[in-house]
């Protein structure tokens, strides 16, 4: 099982099309901030929520998403897929927790053990072990805060960070 995991589209197409075409994979899993380039942003390049809509709407069966800061319940009016609030899921025996990042977070933890907790939200990739957790903030595609929009994979017990040409930066094994 391949996971593509993306944070933080903010409805920028550019990179979006980009690292779909590039990159196969049998989950998509979404860290929210899909629609919305939020008040505090400047409006990325190739801004265009509707197509980013178009883009996402069909893989709605490959989709397990969480809600941003920046989304809305009028996103899940035209989304075919739910945001939900927190999402968690069981691979190779560990849980692995998504979440947005703007409530939990490295500074914020959850409350659990040997698990990978995967959000974006500060935009800035980092990866930080903390008791038995591992906690990665893969960034953003489209409105990146370190000057790298990325993404992250993961297979084989192995989570790749990559910007948006596909090249690896930061490897987690799990």
């Amino acid at each position: 099982m391949k996971y593509l995991i993306i944070s933080d589209i903010h409805g920028s197409t550019l990179n979006l099309k980009n690292v779909l075409k590039n990159e196969s994979f049998d989950k998509l899993l979404l860290l929210g901030d899909i629609l919305p380039h939020g008040p505090r942003n400047d409006l990325p390049l190739s801004y265009n929520p509707k197509e980013v809509i178009s883009i996402l709407n069909p893989l709605k069966d490959k989709i397990i998403c969480v809600r941003g800061n920046c989304d809305a319940e009028v996103d899940d009016m035209v989304l075919d897929f739910p945001i939900l609030s927190l999402a968690c899921i069981l691979y190779n025996n560990k849980h692995i927790y998504l979440t947005h990042g703007h409530k939990y977070n490295s500074k914020q933890p959850l409350n659990v053990e040997n698990s990978v907790v995967l959000y974006g939200h500060t935009h800035i990739t980092n990866v930080e072990y903390l008791d038995s957790n591992i906690y990665v903030n893969i960034g953003s595609i489209s409105i990146p805060k370190d000057n790298i929009a990325c993404y992250a994979t993961l297979s084989n017990n192995v989570l790749e960070i990559k910007n948006v040409n596909g090249e690896v930066f930061k490897q987690v094994n799990l």
